[in-house]
């Protein structure tokens, strides 16, 4: 019989063993991934042709096998390279990043000797400075036995730790074999579960459109758990676009275990470093922050308590963290490697530096993704791959630098002023009486990208020479400036740049016209930038209440055009909602005429029958003028409006006026914080009136992107106006669909939907409604 093979890379085990003393995050800016791959290969091309790079390695010991990549021997020398990319002064490295450097080269060196037979070996670090070029080489001459020594030391370090994961994965997936449904299936619910098992049964991706109300996450989670053990994978990711969802999630995973015996799970809730930090404003260094002082020193013990609890929602894991006298954060960062489910934002698998999908490459791991709402990530992941730099942030730093970095910034500010009065000019056919202009340009430009790049790498080595200065504002203009570029290099016909000037008051003598510019680029499809993390994935399950139709998710996510889509039918009959299309103008020209019937309309419908409502419109004006005309013509009607910017105890202030015995109308605005998200069932909520179609705000940003995307898209339906339905029609439905999908959320559940529009009465809007509303 073999004995179990526990899997560790050669970076991760040293990370284990070789790391100590204090979290040191002082800004010590790292060359980005591009940088430091290019660098990388800089230095191999530097050594001579027999040189080897990327040599596959692996070795054993008890129930370890050891895998990784060194990055390059050469034969002749006998010398076996480790190549670090860093940027500016090499005595601001860490010793204990140096240290886990060293361990890494021992392994590789341990291993290489055994591959090949060697007696010796020269292992040499190189330190190679991205910034001018240069590499700093320490070498050293070893024997095999002294680096067999050395990689024996580090595995029996890690070999209770291993023995003690792979008894872990052993019960865990005993346990997960025998695990049943906690509670009879609801309609709906048993078709996607089967679904959803089937897909990381094959291991692709699937699209499934689920109704609101029959249990999609519980539906989903269940059969995702139970295909762990059987394909195998290693973990499960359940993403989110919002914090309710990552709790419904907790809360089901915890259903899963309750109702079954000994569930020997871990489970793990990443929150955003900022929600999670013990003493904000404190930097995370050892000098600055007591938990990150030692940090490493005591990870061992918070490590070992974290994994027994096995549940560590953001209260329990800074329970233990606090315990242990380390940082919060830092543990979840840690517990990643070691938690079966991990519940967080989509930001965590899906952005540039991504924890998670960063750590699923480097460990070789075998992942499932649930993507929640996932309508949602068509929007955040725009966000996550756009950038905007306002010129005012620079013009304000210029007062307030190092006199180092004024020359420049003040550059990059002369070259931002050219770009304006370029397109100023450019556009000079315009009103000269107006002062606000947009600006499509072609790509990004060129001279300005170059400036910018200058700026960024002034910033990089005064920061590097001066790590502990304190300067807030210059350090977030950096990050976005590193963006910017960044971004700038991926730019192709799935992005835009465009430019916003406004014209002001001359504050300079060589900026006569005033003009201040917001840069942008953004990010219109991001298919080709998903489709990466969706091919490192076992399987993808993306569910939600609005995933049609289905060839827009496929276009702008990525997903390959043979993805199955699935429409689960609803547990509801349309006896249980009343959905009336009422015929009302809401468009932006009608909208003072339409308030009268609206306010009838809701005082009507609350006259027989008072309860609870929630009233959706398409901005705040028009919300705070039905509002006002309700409360005048009806000051009986209790209500309650949405303000602008609530915080999260204001929302929840919001929800909790809904109660059993409550009755009023309560005011927000549609694709807001109320319209998804939020869980209302029975009497708590009884009915909605929806004043818009949802629709994206006619301007030039969207125009743009509408000729954009008829362009990508266009000539795959011939005669379709598809720019115009994937920017505006098809976004603005899902809106509809998810703020109705409030009123009805068990099957005892009744209520009323009133549409208030005349174009929800178009075939080609009602077609992409819930065939159960019976419209």
């Amino acid at each position: 019989m073999n004995t179990p093979r526990y899997t560790v890379a050669v970076r991760s085990l040293c990370e284990f063993t070789a790391k100590t003393g204090d979290i040191d995050l002082r800004f010590t800016p790292s060359p980005s991934a591009q940088e430091g791959m290019l660098g990388h290969q800089t230095v191999a091309a530097r050594r001579p042709p027999h040189y080897e790079t990327e040599i596959a390695l692996e070795a054993t010991f008890g129930c370890l096998l050891v895998r990784g990549r060194a990055d390059g021997y050469d034969a002749e020398l006998n010398q076996l390279e480790e190549i670090k990319t860093h940027r500016g002064d090499l005595a601001r490295v860490p010793d204990n990043h140096r240290a886990l450097h060293w361990a890494q080269l021992y392994l590789y060196g341990a291993m290489l000797c055994e591959a090949r037979n060697l007696a010796s070996l020269t292992v040499a670090l190189v330190y190679f400075d991205v910034s001018i070029q240069q590499e700093t080489v320490f070498r050293e001459q070893m024997t095999r036995e002294a680096l067999q020594a050395l990689f024996s030391e580090h595995c029996a370090r890690f070999l209770l730790w291993a023995e003690q994961e792979l008894q872990h994965r052993e019960t865990r997936d005993e346990a997960l074999r025998a695990l049943t449904f906690p509670y009879p299936f609801r309609t709906g619910q048993r078709p996607l579960a089967e679904q959803v098992y089937r897909t990381f049964d094959r291991g692709h991706a699937l699209l499934a459109q689920a109704p609101t109300g029959i249990g999609k996450t519980l539906g989903t989670l269940f059969p995702a758990l139970k295909a762990l053990p059987t394909q195998p994978l290693d973990k499960l990711f359940f993403l989110t676009a919002k914090t309710p969802g990552r709790q419904l999630a907790l809360d089901a995973v915890q259903t899963l275990s309750e109702h079954s015996e000994a569930m020997p799970l871990r489970t793990l809730e990443l929150v955003a470093r900022e929600k999670r930090c013990e003493h904000p404003g404190k930097a995370c260094h050892g000098d600055a922050c007591p938990l990150a002082r030692g940090f490493y020193d005591r990870l061992p013990a918070a490590r070992q308590a974290a994994v027994e609890a096995g549940f560590l929602d953001q209260s329990r894991l800074r329970e233990i963290a606090l315990t242990h006298e380390v940082c919060p954060y830092y543990l979840g960062q840690e517990l990643t490697r070691w938690c079966d489910v991990i519940v967080g934002d989509y930001n965590y698998y899906f952005d540039f530096n991504a924890l998670l999908h960063g750590l699923t490459q480097q460990n070789s791991w075998r992942v499932g993704l649930l993507i929640d709402e996932a309508h949602n990530l068509v929007d955040r992941a725009r966000g996550m791959y756009s950038v905007t730099l306002p010129q005012a942030r620079l013009e304000a730093l210029l007062h307030d630098v190092p006199a180092a970095l004024r020359r420049p910034l003040a550059g990059m500010l002369h070259q931002w002023q050219r770009l304006n009065a370029q397109h100023w000019s450019q556009d000079a056919e315009r009103d000269e009486e107006q002062d606000a202009r947009y600006q499509v340009l072609n790509e990004p430009p060129e001279e300005f990208i170059n400036a910018l790049q200058g700026a960024v790498y002034a910033i990089s080595e005064h920061r590097n020479a001066h790590p502990t200065q304190q300067h807030a504002a210059l350090l977030d203009f950096y990050f976005e400036a590193s963006k910017f570029c960044r971004v700038a290099e991926l730019a192709d016909d799935c992005f835009m740049t465009d430019l916003t000037l406004t014209r002001g008051q001359p504050s300079r003598l060589d900026d006569p016209d005033g003009l201040q510019g917001d840069l942008y680029l953004r990010n219109l499809v991001p298919a080709s930038l998903l489709a990466s993390r969706f091919d490192t994935a076992h399987a993808s399950v993306l569910f939600s209440a609005t995933l049609s139709p289905d060839r827009y998710y496929r276009d702008l996510l990525g997903l390959p055009t043979d993805t199955p889509w699935v429409d689960i039918p609803a547990p509801f009959s349309a006896s249980q909602l009343q959905v009336s299309i009422v015929r009302c103008s809401t468009r932006f020209r009608h909208r003072a005429r339409s308030v009268k019937p609206i306010v009838d309309l809701i005082a009507r419908q609350f006259a027989d029958r008072p309860g609870n409502y929630l009233a959706f419109f398409s901005s705040f004006d028009y919300l705070e003028q039905v509002a006002t005309a309700l409360h005048r013509r009806h000051p009986d009607i209790p209500l309650a409006k949405q303000s602008r910017r609530m915080n999260e105890p204001e929302r929840q202030a919001f929800l909790d006026r809904f109660t059993l015995r409550s009755q009023q109308v309560e005011f927000a605005v549609l694709g807001g914080a109320f319209g998804e998200g939020i869980d209302l069932p029975g009497s708590r909520l009884i009915g909605t009136f929806i004043a818009t179609l949802g629709m994206p705000q006619l301007n030039p940003v969207n125009e743009q992107m509408r000729e954009r995307l008829q362009r990508l898209f266009g000539n795959s339906a011939p005669g379709s106006d598809i720019g115009h339905d994937y920017t505006y029609h098809y976004p603005g439905l899902q809106k509809v669909v998810q703020a109705a999908g409030r009123v009805i959320r068990t099957p005892q559940d009744t209520g009323v939907v009133y549409l208030i529009d005349d174009r929800f009465s178009h075939p080609g809007t009602r077609a992409l409604l819930p065939a159960w509303w019976a419209l």
